[in-house]
């Protein structure tokens, strides 16, 4: 349930995309006095996440947000990502007050009542006329002068409503929308994982990314990692592991270049090559890999089209695009942009990198193929198409090298069981895992 209409927003799904640069963060809504800084600029990023395909990290980490104390940093951060997380719930809450619960609100008037709300019912800290009164006026200060009445009508009934009661039992569209994620996902996961793991997921995507236990701390002697969630850490080790002595890899999707870094420390003989097909990205990749991994090429191709001048591998990690539903605790603005149908296009992309990339395994080589997806048509389906379509290619578990990265130390401790399914990585957050959802499958040429 939206008090915006679904229709008004991007149909962009894919976050390692990042289909645009961020830029500095300019209020849609004129200065005004009454409106604090914090709350000036989270309008503006939220505004620009609903109306483009902008994502909101790359927007709380741009240039606009640099000007704020780090005080209202804090606190835009906070805004936005409550905001996104908690949306559909607070949608829920607003539509019955409003007069006409079928007309779609304009986008600033919606992104007022959004911020407010979720001041209202999740920050203790803040006072409730504050939260009222400058969702107010930043409906006006946006052109909206006309529904500003409207806006502190609907805030104020919210401030007199009575706390819901727990129910006994809830169905899987009322614990959807009180966990703020579209039915039709979490149908989804009750399905295949079943209502308990479904809450817990839900549960975990409404707070802050976990920091990680998974990893110790490196060692002083250890060249500094950069910093990842456990789920792509534990991705990039995996691939680095799943071969003996590689003398070539690729990483096919390569940006940001988290996982190629992981890669170069843990391969410091072996020439690697990072793609991407994205030039802009690839820039950034291609900076951050030097001077710290001089052992890496960057090369701007489609992993499906790369030159056969460039031979074959020992080693590729094929990282793909995905839909990122393993990922909704720190990228909140998926939940609202995904749908349905977008599952099948990502596989069918997925389908061809993957089959182009197993061209290109040199005899003995291995690749390991990983999604930050929850779903199977993602995953484990992708990987039985190929392997039904691709001869000499095997499927080995991923439990040998898990138990090696246990007893090398990279591991803080016995990676458990439960992190595989059939041999594949299965992560599912707040369930196995505390960090990203990720899907890992091997495949070895013979």
């Amino acid at each position: 349930m939206s008090i915006l209409n679904k229709s008004s927003g991007p149909r962009n799904p894919r976050r390692p995309a990042k289909p645009i640069s961020p830029q500095p963060v300019q209020n849609s809504a004129p200065a005004h006095g009454s409106i604090s800084p914090a709350r000036s600029a989270a309008f503006t990023i939220l505004d620009r996440v609903a109306t483009t395909s902008a994502h909101s990290d790359d927007l709380l980490h741009g240039p606009g947000m640099s000007a704020l104390s780090q005080a209202d940093r804090n606190l835009a951060t906070t805004l936005v990502l409550g905001v996104l997380r908690w949306q559909i719930a607070l949608d829920a809450s607003m539509q019955p007050l409003l007069q006409r619960p079928d007309l779609a609100l304009p986008t600033p008037v919606a992104t007022a009542l959004r911020m407010g709300a979720f001041q209202l019912q999740h920050l203790d800290r803040i006072p409730a006329h504050a939260a009222l009164s400058e969702s107010v006026e930043l409906a006006r200060a946006a052109g909206h002068g006309h529904a500003a009445g409207m806006v502190n009508a609907i805030l104020r009934k919210l401030t007199r409503q009575e706390p819901s009661k727990p129910k006994l039992y809830e169905t899987t569209a009322v614990f959807s929308e009180r966990l703020a994620h579209p039915e039709w996902l979490v149908a989804r996961w009750v399905r295949h994982y079943g209502r308990t793991a479904a809450l817990a997921l839900c549960a975990y995507n409404q707070q802050e990314p976990h920091p990680g236990t998974l990893f110790p701390e490196s060692a002083a002697s250890e060249p500094p990692l950069p910093h990842l969630d456990d789920g792509s850490r534990l991705v990039a080790e995996l691939a680095a592991a799943s071969h003996p002595a590689p003398h070539r890899i690729w990483d096919c999707c390569a940006a940001p270049g988290g996982k190629t870094l992981i890669l170069a420390h843990r391969r410091l003989d072996a020439e690697i090559l990072a793609t991407d097909a994205n030039p802009r990205r690839l820039q950034s990749l291609a900076t951050r890999l030097q001077p710290a991994a001089p052992h890496v090429s960057a090369l701007e191709a489609d992993a499906t089209q790369l030159p056969a001048s460039e031979g074959f591998f020992d080693l590729i990690l094929c990282d793909v695009p995905c839909s990122g539903t393993g990922t909704l605790s720190r990228n909140p603005e998926i939940k609202h942009r995904l749908q349905p149908s977008d599952l099948a296009r990502q596989a069918t992309r997925q389908h061809q990198i993957l089959a182009a990339a197993l061209t290109r395994l040199a005899p003995g080589g291995s690749l390991l193929y990983s999604t930050c997806s929850l779903e199977p048509e993602e995953n484990e389906q992708v990987v039985a198409a190929v392997l039904a379509a691709t001869s000499g290619i095997t499927n080995p578990s991923l439990e040998p090298i898990l138990h090696q990265l246990s007893a090398a130390g990279t591991l803080a401790a016995s990676a458990p069981p439960t992190l595989l399914r059939n041999g594949q990585l299965r992560t599912i957050p707040g369930v196995n895992f505390q960090g990203d959802g990720f899907f890992a499958a091997l495949l070895r040429r013979a």
